[in-house]
């Protein structure tokens, strides 16, 4: 259903004073990263030396690193690495599973999300790529880091617990971020992930919780239910549910990561109780290698 101009004005209200806090969390996460182009970890043209291999038929005289090949009985060529800017896509899921937050002291699976998408585009465009959120068009420059957290507050939440991203949407040669809690029917991966594999796209899979959902710390009579209110679940011994959960828990990263691994992809996962740094580290890592 179509939103009302008022609702289109409230939302877009609370976006703008979300807006600063976000940019300036981001900005400070991502200086924690050191910048730089990291290339796409091939022999090509460049400036970064990458590594020495032996030398083949076909490479020239001139192309001999003859200083390293003096110390050996063998030839050696020194590669250098390709600078070929990627372009990466991002996508967090706006299910409203993913404004839950066990305690007020920690941020909701949103809003860590977010951040850590934010940050990630900044410390990517600082290096020369191209980032864009995965219904738009992929830019560089300073000015798309604004464009893409404007689009990360606005987004409005999904009508249901569950959110999926369109494989419609996917391009061929894109480096893509899907960042989600995954805890709702993961089917759409598969379709997800096989649309990918068919384009050549290459990207990550990442699994946002709050703690209380990694280690299920309830007991007693407890009420679980979404955050729609559609799924709802009346218990007497929550504490007695905790290794079952546990087992479903493992059981889901166990398939995610498979799926990821099928289709050239990684998995990985975080909680909003440890420092995002270290989630933004892994990320950039992932995309470099």
């Amino acid at each position: 259903m179509r939103s009302s101009p008022a609702e289109l004005r409230a939302r877009a209200d609370a976006a703008s004073a979300h807006l600063p806090g976000l940019v300036l969390s981001a900005e400070r996460l991502a200086a924690m990263v050191a910048p730089g182009a990291h290339g796409l970890r091939r022999a090509g043209p460049g400036e970064d030396f990458w590594q020495y291999r032996p030398a083949h038929p076909g490479d020239t005289a001139r192309s001999i690193d003859w200083r390293r090949s003096a110390r050996s009985d063998a030839q050696f060529v020194r590669d250098r690495e390709a600078q070929t800017a990627q372009a990466v896509a991002l996508w967090v899921s706006a299910g409203q599973g993913m404004d839950y937050s066990g305690a007020p002291d920690r941020p909701s699976k949103r809003h860590r999300a977010d951040l850590l998408a934010l940050a990630l585009a900044m410390v990517l465009l600082r290096g020369g790529e191209k980032v864009g959120l995965l219904d738009q068009p992929p830019r560089a420059g300073r000015a798309q880091a604004d464009r893409i957290a404007q689009g990360l507050t606005m987004a409005a939440a999904a009508p249901d617990d569950s959110d999926a991203p369109s494989a419609d949407l996917l391009r061929p040669n894109r480096r893509v971020v899907i960042l989600s809690d995954f805890l709702t029917d993961p089917a759409w991966v598969q379709t997800l992930l096989a649309r990918a594999g068919a384009l050549g796209v290459r990207g990550v899979l990442m699994q946002v919780l709050d703690p209380d959902e990694e280690n299920f710390p309830y007991s007693g009579a407890v009420l679980f239910r979404s955050l729609t209110g559609r799924v709802r679940h009346d218990s007497r011994d929550a504490a007695g549910l905790r290794d079952a959960y546990l087992a479903r828990l493992a059981e889901r990263r166990d398939w995610l990561r498979a799926q990821a691994q099928g289709a050239g992809w990684t998995f990985g996962h975080h909680a909003t109780d440890h420092a995002p740094a270290l989630a933004l580290g892994w990320l950039y890592q992932v995309l470099g290698g």
